[in-house]
């Protein structure tokens, strides 16, 4: 077994569409999909950009306003800890942050079932 700390992970700064107080480290990645983690200083923001795939992000701390909708104009919704955002694949999209945040992203071709929904057979 393994303790992966993620937000202590050494992180690439991104600075691409206007974003700031955005780090990424990459944590895995399979045949369909990359994982993330993400942190996003108080006051960051990862700039509107469309989604290159189906894109999950799921807050583990802090705060998120997020925003998409397919021509970029969505409302803005506030999620925190245990919550989620899913974009489709060209989306375009943004997340800020008033307080600081740390998430896991998880980006590609990935199937979502609804809350409680058993994904795979085995975990019955």
């Amino acid at each position: 077994m393994r303790i992966l700390d993620l937000a202590g992970r050494p992180g690439r700064r991104i600075d691409a569409h206007g974003s700031r107080g955005f780090s990424v480290s990459a944590l895995g990645l399979t045949a369909d999909a990359h994982l993330v983690a993400v942190t996003l200083a108080a006051g960051g923001v990862i700039g509107r950009h469309p989604a290159p795939g189906r894109q999950m992000l799921v807050v583990l701390t802090g705060d998120a306003t997020v925003s998409g909708g397919s021509d970029g104009s969505g409302e803005p919704v506030t999620v925190g800890p245990g919550q989620a955002a899913v974009w489709e694949p060209h989306e375009p999209h943004e997340t800020r942050t008033a307080g600081g945040l740390t998430a896991l992203v998880v980006e590609g071709d990935i199937e979502l079932g609804t809350p409680g929904h058993h994904v795979d057979p085995g975990d019955v």
